[in-house]
């Protein structure tokens, strides 16, 4: 079909299929992985009795809005989790942690990264750099981190002595703007055991973005105390329009529901405006559309290491996030690259990306994302800094027959680039 509709040319073509030929036993595993989640939320729908009436919409204060709290105690099941808040009025996923990391650290607490700097945009909740105003640095909460080793692993030898004082353990489980490995479930499970072996009442936090439903279990499966993400990523299943979640300990939730609100009113109030059904939707597909993602971007790092470029994670490491990161080496094969993901998108496919500054983040950015929803990154996107190392980071992809199609016209840009330099 897309020798129909396509012009590729017939060497990419015969790439594209020894690639996919290559990429069998990881799409067979991406299948059973989602069958296994997918079955764990249609069990938490039926345990809590979704409903029609789940769906309407409330105004105002929203006071008993039946819809949003069984959708809170659905999401909790399927994260095996005490307690949720998911709720359309998270701004974005960087929101959804700020509030979590209100709600819990008070002044003269200290945070600690065990995962390395975190993720450009967290950079002015936390105070670092630039000072933005109203950032955790201000309001008098202590910063530290522990750094990577020097092959960009997590040091767990180092963790015990740091997180002695600790009141939130912070852990990133995806790469973010950086080419280190993404954090596994089993990973964490091993850094919580440390962190709660040297302090008992530290809260082990985690960012969860890009990674729900990519592994079996989630990070409150093994022991994290509180998780949160964004609903135009993973778990919003490319419904969603807008919003995150934050699951995890009760008393914990409780906290970040009266930062998100106010305290006294907490998770009671917040109308839904109508957008409960397309929540419960995007959940209930999340496991099948994040299998997609997963697809699309095993087969972008088989044909684009086969093309002799470096890809992060290789192809046959294991999968904990959608992301993938491929070192083009330069400013121009990059653009083309997100070029020809812009063209093979369904939304603004004529568009051109530019490089240009983005609020918090500390060079130009290159994003190319043709979606349904603007920024929804479940949706086939990428996206780079305009610095070294000249890699662009891939995510989404909600079809992987369209997925397929748009990797192989980002390749056919990438190749035509690499002839016109010569």
């Amino acid at each position: 079909m897309a020798n129909e509709y396509f012009n590729f040319s017939n060497n990419l073509k015969q790439m594209a299929q020894v690639a996919q030929e290559k990429c069998a036993p990881a799409f067979a595993n991406i299948d059973r992985i989602a069958t296994k989640c997918g079955e764990r939320v249609l069990s938490s729908f039926i345990e809590n009795g979704v409903s029609e009436s789940h769906f309407v919409t409330s105004t105002g204060y929203g006071y008993g809005d039946r819809g949003r709290d069984i959708l809170d105690r659905v999401l909790a099941d399927i994260f095996g989790a005490e307690d949720a808040l998911i709720r359309h009025n998270f701004a974005s996923g960087t929101h959804t942690l700020a509030v979590a990391l209100f709600g819990i650290l008070r002044p003269g607490d200290t945070m600690v990264s065990i995962t390395g700097t975190p993720y450009d945009t967290i950079h002015s909740v936390i105070g670092l750099g630039e000072e933005a105003g109203g950032s955790l640095r201000e309001f008098g909460v202590k910063y530290e981190e522990i750094a990577l080793t020097d092959s960009g692993e997590v040091d767990f030898d180092a963790i015990a002595d740091r997180v002695k004082n600790a009141k939130i353990a912070y852990i990133q489980r995806s790469r973010g703007y950086s080419l280190r490995r993404s954090i596994t479930i089993d990973e964490i499970a091993r850094i919580v055991k440390i962190v709660k072996s040297a302090n008992p009442n530290a809260i082990v936090m985690v960012d969860n973005c890009y990674g729900e439903f990519v592994e079996e279990l989630e990070p409150t499966h093994v022991g994290a105390d509180l998780i949160a993400g964004s609903l135009i990523k993973n778990p919003g299943g490319a419904i969603a329009r807008t919003g995150g979640y934050i699951a995890g300990r009760h008393d914990l939730i409780k906290l970040c529901a009266n930062r998100l609100t106010c305290p006294g009113v907490g998770r009671e109030i917040g109308c839904t405006l109508g957008m409960n059904r397309e929540l419960y939707l995007g959940l209930f597909l999340a496991p099948e559309v994040v299998a997609n993602a997963l697809k699309t971007s095993q087969f972008a790092i088989s044909l684009f290491e086969d093309m002799g470029y470096e890809c992060y994670p290789r192809p046959d490491e294991i999968r904990t996030d959608i992301i993938a990161a491929i070192k083009l080496g330069n400013e121009r094969l990059l653009t083309a690259f997100c070029e020809g993901i812009q063209s093979g998108s369904p939304i603004d496919s004529y568009v051109t990306p530019v490089a240009s500054d983005m609020p918090g983040y500390d060079s130009k950015v290159i994003m190319a994302a043709g979606a349904f929803t603007m920024g929804a990154s479940i949706e086939l996107s990428a996206d780079a800094p305009i610095r070294d190392p000249f890699a662009v980071w891939l995510q989404g992809g909600i079809t992987y027959p369209s997925g397929k199609i748009g990797i192989m016209l980002a390749a056919q840009r990438v190749l035509n680039a690499q002839v016109e330099s010569e």
